[in-house]
């Protein structure tokens, strides 16, 4: 078997994906990612937050099994990315490392919010800002010394410019068209009722679901398919734009020429969002360089576990957002 290997970890809406590899080549193979596991059960959250024992309990036979499976003697490095981090990770930072030291050896352990992940994927450790948009939206920026983030706050609060904001503006301009009120859409109306069934009966299919952004955000490319004829659906899709531009401007450095990338499910709305983004981004951050995403969020705790492993992580620490603790040995 091979000798230190590091274990990759994101964890999101639609479970585990894990990556064992190692950080330097050696007898059995060159360095970087040998094998990988995906569970398809998101880790729970609960009173104390995102849960541990479930992490853990998907974690470890993923990590064993692909560890055995590659020849990685010894995973010293773990890099787990989570969403909720900066709000729900406490028991995480409490728990986490711990268990992995004695149940796996572990001797280096990084906690990383998702938008973390999501940003060192996309730019790798360069200075600059990434939007992560799908059904929620949040963006990170940083210029080496601190990070910053700008929304997040999730679908009624904010995650202003995301999927779940772009069919809830759908729905209510089809609402009001339904109502007679200015502002309302006809094609949108007419979209609601195909998707959800009479206009009357529409808030009682979506207020008591507790998958209610995903709800609204099934909805948003219903708004992108109506916006080349319905001038209602295109200003929703450029206020989304400028809801986006608006908090890359927040977390982007101001000096030098910070790159910038817009990452998640939301780009596959295609020319309609991505028309107008391209116009709010170059106006609202004109010394940016804009530049397509590079990887996804695993990369980016693959790039993580690496630079960590091989001691050449620049990228800054922060207890809510890139937390880092290494453990006794033995």
């Amino acid at each position: 078997m091979s000798g230190a290997g590091f274990l990759a970890v994101d964890s999101g809406g639609s479970g585990l994906r894990v990556v064992v590899g190692t950080a330097v080549g050696d007898g059995s193979g060159p360095p970087g990612p040998r094998g990988r596991r995906v569970s398809g059960e998101p880790v729970r959250t609960g009173p104390r937050g995102i849960d541990p024992g479930h992490l853990l309990g998907q974690l470890l036979p993923m990590a064993r099994s692909l560890a055995e499976e590659t020849g990685v003697a010894r995973l010293d490095t773990v890099v787990v990315g989570a969403a909720g981090l900066a709000t729900l990770g406490d028991a995480l930072r409490a728990e986490l490392p711990g268990a992995l030291a004695r149940e796996l050896g572990v001797r280096t352990v990084a906690l990383a919010a998702d938008a973390v992940t999501a940003y060192v994927g996309a730019l790798g450790p360069r200075a600059g800002a990434v939007v992560a948009a799908g059904t929620g939206l949040i963006a990170v920026g940083t210029d080496l010394s601190r990070w910053r983030r700008a929304d997040g706050w999730g679908h009624l609060l904010g995650d202003c410019g995301s999927g779940a904001w772009i069919g809830r503006a759908g729905l209510e301009a089809a609402l009001r068209a339904h109502d007679g009120r200015e502002g309302g859409s006809a094609p949108l109306l007419a979209r609601a009722e195909e998707c959800f069934g009479p206009a009357e009966g529409l808030p009682g299919r979506v207020y008591p679901r507790s998958d209610r952004p995903a709800v609204l955000a099934s909805f948003a490319p219903e708004v992108a398919a109506c916006a080349a004829d319905d001038p209602v659906a295109a200003r929703i899709l450029r206020s989304a734009a400028r809801h986006m531009a608006d908090s890359a401007a927040a977390v982007c450095p101001a000096g030098g020429e910070p790159r910038v990338a817009v990452t998640g499910g939301l780009l596959r709305m295609g020319d309609p969002l991505l028309v107008p983004l391209g116009e709010e981004l170059a106006r609202r951050l004109p010394q940016a360089r804009r530049t397509s995403a590079e990887g996804d969020p695993l990369d980016g705790s693959v790039r993580l576990a690496t630079d960590l492993a091989t001691g050449s992580l620049t990228l800054p620490s922060d207890e809510r957002m890139l937390w880092v603790t290494s453990l006794p040995s033995g």
